[in-house]
This record gives structure tokens, sequence and C-alpha cells, in this order.
């Protein structure tokens, strides 16, 4: 592997297939590539700022006795709130076993019993213990640790850390090549374009369009944005998941303390010691996200308080999770001996680039897999441990469909060319403002006039600020997200309408949008009362 500083292009650029995003996804798609000449493009360095990194609960997989893949996939189309592609996730349940043997195979630690065969954990949502987990709560750092050793052994390889992508290179039609420039910012830098075989964007969530994530700050939404501009579909960009317990401790991002918490017998109290979720959802702690995301949301906004009590685990806590234990005794917290302050916090984005089981956009030339995708998988409300799972599903895939039908050279013009940018900056105070208005009118409960207000917003951020680019793609992403949640005159899963409380069978469907759509439909929704009736995201 070689990491080059900003202004480095390989030498095999043009020969090279060009994945965006340095998290799970993306170095499962580079690993399988191999032997194929990769160029992985990371804004930070190798190992930080992916997401994947941050997981903490563990990988689902069907692998333990008596458990089937067809077991999993009813898990994840119950979760998912009538609108999960069966298809794809059986597709994902039956390949875990396969994918699983990789990352062992990749010297992932996954825990295992006395007798060395692994041990299985239980989730919300999952009928079974399914869940693999290393040391409690830190499967994420272990599986990248694991990975990351896998690619720097790896001589097909190239890193280019430091560099961020800006833009898609169409030509004829087809992707072929990124436009990238350096993270750094104040001072005047080039951007310079890596001409590519194949683009795959893996880039991953959209958690800091809110002002309360777990997500680290690279997970800005803007791979959605660079596709969308390129004229790629992005579908169900309404749903966004959000963690219903986040460390209410004052950080941003937001420390998680895992859901394998609540599985091990941590329960949701109020400040008065009431355990509220008994009469919310019959599964009590371990209903599906989006409904006890609301219930801590409602007890939060009441003033009664959230906290997740975690005596019941008992003293064994601080070994059993030791992340969460160290992040609240940073905070001067025992979670052995008092509960823990908890809210809701944007944690995933089930919306995305639209691709196929291969992988492919709906832009010749460009892939894409992880969080920014939308396979179809997850629905409205993504089951609990299957992200890590998709990641590494469909990172396979997208590498066996580029090997098996490897696209042409891109022309020779396309070759690697620096052009001036200008001032790198970012408009702190403008970002600050999107995310607020995100977590306040497009969050964990929403309304027709606060995604109106939303959209007026975006709009005007987007004309008074057209010199920052970064901001640019947190806008277009955040104008999906707020579009396709006021065009869905219903409530489910993670799109929960106040003023359309309850499902709609008639809207029990995917949705599907243009940049072009999203632009007409915010204009419009800035500028009237009500909207339409899934004019625009009941396409398919």
């Amino acid at each position: 592997m070689t990491n080059g500083s900003p202004s480095f292009v390989p030498s095999n650029a043009a020969d090279s297939v060009v994945v965006v995003g340095a998290g799970l996804a993306g170095l499962f798609t580079a690993l399988k590539l191999a032997p194929l000449n990769v160029t992985v493009i990371s804004p930070a360095p190798i190992g930080e700022g992916a997401s994947s990194v941050w997981a903490q609960a563990g990988i689902a997989a069907a692998l333990s006795e008596g458990d089937t893949a067809e077991d999993h996939a009813a898990d994840t189309v119950r979760a998912g709130a009538g609108i999960v592609d069966e298809a794809v996730a059986l597709l994902m349940a039956r390949e875990a076993r396969a994918r699983i043997e990789d990352l062992l195979r990749y010297g992932v630690p996954f825990d295992k019993d006395l007798e060395g065969k692994l041990t299985f954990g239980h989730e919300a949502a999952h009928r079974t213990n399914r869940i693999l987990h290393i040391k409690g709560d830190t499967a994420g750092r272990s599986i990248m640790s694991a990975i990351i050793a896998a690619v720097r052994k790896t001589p097909s390889i190239t890193v280019l850390e430091g560099v961020t992508a800006r833009d898609l290179v169409v030509h004829k039609g087809r992707v072929r090549g990124i436009v990238l420039a350096p993270t750094m910012e104040g001072s005047r830098t080039d951007t310079f374009v890596l001409p590519a075989r194949a683009v795959v964007l893996a880039t991953g969530g959209a958690g800091h369009l809110y002002s309360v994530t777990t997500n680290p700050v690279e997970a800005r939404g803007e791979g959605v944005a660079i596709a969308a501009r390129a004229g790629a579909v992005i579908a169900d960009a309404e749903f966004v998941q959000f963690h219903p317990t986040a460390i209410d401790i004052g950080r941003d991002p937001a420390p998680l303390a895992t859901e394998a918490l609540r599985g091990a017998g941590a329960v949701l109290i109020n400040r008065k010691g009431e355990r509220f979720m008994r009469a919310v959802h019959e599964d009590a702690e371990l209903g599906p996200r989006d409904v006890v995301a609301r219930a801590v949301h409602r007890e939060v906004v009441s003033g009664r308080g959230a906290f997740l009590d975690c005596r019941p685990i008992g003293p064994g806590i601080t070994e059993k999770f030791p992340t969460v234990a160290s992040i609240c005794m940073s905070a001067g917290m025992d979670p052995a001996q008092e509960p823990i302050p908890v809210a809701p916090a944007a944690h995933y984005h089930m919306g995305g680039i639209l691709v196929d089981v291969q992988g492919r956009s709906t832009v010749d030339g460009l892939w894409a897999c992880g969080e920014v995708t939308s396979t179809g998988a997850h629905g409205a409300n993504r089951l609990a441990s299957n992200s890590l799972l998709e990641a590494v599903v469909f990172g396979a895939r997208v590498a066996e469909d580029i090997t098996a039908a490897l696209p042409p050279l891109p022309p020779q013009n396309l070759h690697a060319v620096a052009r001036a940018s200008g001032e790198i900056y970012r408009n702190s105070q403008a970002e600050r403002t999107l995310r607020e208005t995100m977590s306040t009118n497009v969050g964990v409960v929403r309304d027709a006039d606060g995604l109106s207000e939303a959209l007026g917003t975006i709009i005007a951020l987007e004309r008074e600020n057209e010199g920052d680019p970064q901001l640019a793609n947190m806008l277009t992403t955040a104008k999906f997200v707020a579009t396709a949640a006021f065009a869905r005159t219903e409530s489910r899963g993670a799109n929960f309408r106040s003023d359309y409380p309850a499902p709609d069978e008639a809207q029990a469907r995917r949705s599907f949008l243009t940049l072009e759509q999203a632009d007409e439909l915010a204009r419009e929704a800035a500028g009237i009362a009500s909207p339409p009736r899934l004019r625009v995201v009941s396409q398919g």
C-alpha cells in the first residue's frame, strides 16, 4: 500500500478502479478487487473518520444452531415497515456465512466460547441470538483494524489520504473519473482529476446533517450529492434512523450506548424511575429502533428525561462493555451504579444512491456500496447490526461485478490535470444553521410546517453560500431528505409525521428522486401549505 500526499497521483491511475471512502464497505471492496489496481480515497488518515470504526454492537448473521437465512430475512422485512425488498434481504442473509468466513480469514477476532465456537448476542427486533460481537462493544474498531492490516499487505491497493471527492467526471454518459481536493482549509489549493476504469462510492452516511449524531464529522452525506449531480437516482432519502440511546453529555458527536446493553438486560427509565417502554411496545426496550427512539424523544421533550439503567447487568459491565464504561467514566458517571442520560441521535441513513444487487447505480460506470446506498435491504427502519453485513455483502458483489466485465480504460484526455480551485473554506455558521434546522424540523418527529420551513432555510443557504463546495453537498443531501419526507404524507418506520401519524398502505412503496425533481419539490414545498401525496416519490 502506498500513502500519497494530496497532490500525489498514482502512476497507474488511469488503470485503477477508484474507491471513494475508507470505511468497511470501501476497504472490503478494495480487498475483493485484488489483484486489480485500486486507488482508495480517504479524507482522513486510514482508520479515522469512518463510522465503521465506531460501530459498537456487531454484525448480524444467521449462523447459530437452529437459525436460518430465511428467519434473518423475515426479521429484516418485519423491521423495515413494509418497504424492504424481500429478495434483497434474503440474498444478504444467505451470503452472510461466506462474508463472515472472509472476515475470519482476515483475522477478525469475533467472540468465541471456551470450545472455540462463535458466540451470538441478542439485539432489538431479532427473534433469536444472531449478533457476532467482539469484546462486547468493540466490533467496529476490531473489524476495521483487521481489514486495514489486510489492506496494508495488498500491493495492488493505493490509498490517497487527506483528499476528498468533489464531483464525478462524466464523459459520453459514463463516469470516467473523479474530481478530488485536499481536505485542508483556509489556503489556496488545487483540485485534480483522477481518471478511473470505474468509480465506487463508499462515502458513508449523513449523520452530520444533524446537530445531534453518533457519526464522525466526515459523515456529511456528500456521496449522495456527488452522485445526484451526475444524474443518479436517490432512493428512500426520507428514512433517517435515530439511535435511541446516544449518551447525552453534550459532546459532538454524541457517544453511543450500544443496543447490546439492552440485549444484556439494561432498561430505559425516566427521571421518576418508570420503565416507559413497557407501555409502548410488546418487546419493550428491544422494540424496533424507530419506536424506541420516538419514546425516548417523548420523555426528553416532556421534561421527564430518559436514562439507560445498566444496573441490571451488574458490576461486570466494565469488562463486558469497555467502550461504554470508559465514556461514562470520562464524564464522571459509573454505569454500574447510576443510570446513563440518553437522547435520540441521527445514526444511520437508510436512503441513498439507488443501486441494484451488483451495486450498480443508475449512471454507467458508477457503483456504490455501504451506507451511501439504498439497496432496498433496510426499508423504512434498519434492523440492528445489518449495516456491517450489508457493507461486506455488497462490497463483495461490487468487486465481483467490476472484475467480471472490467470497464475499458478512460480516454487519454482524462489524465490527471491540476486546476486552481481557489480558497477552501467552511462556513461554520451556515453549517450550524443547517444542522440545527435538520434536527428541529427533519428529526425524530416531523410535520408539513416544519419540513416546509426547513426547505426554505436550505434554499436560502444554497443561495448565500455558492462558494462553499462542502456545504453545497450537505445542502443537496439535506434537500433530498426533507423533500422526500415532505412528500410522504404518512408515518412509516423512521419517517414519523405528527400530522399524518398512521401508515397509509397506498404509500407502502420505496421512494425515488432525481436532483431535478428534488429541486422542483423543494421550491414548491417552501411556498405552499400542504404537500402533494407522493407525487414524486411513488415511482417504482
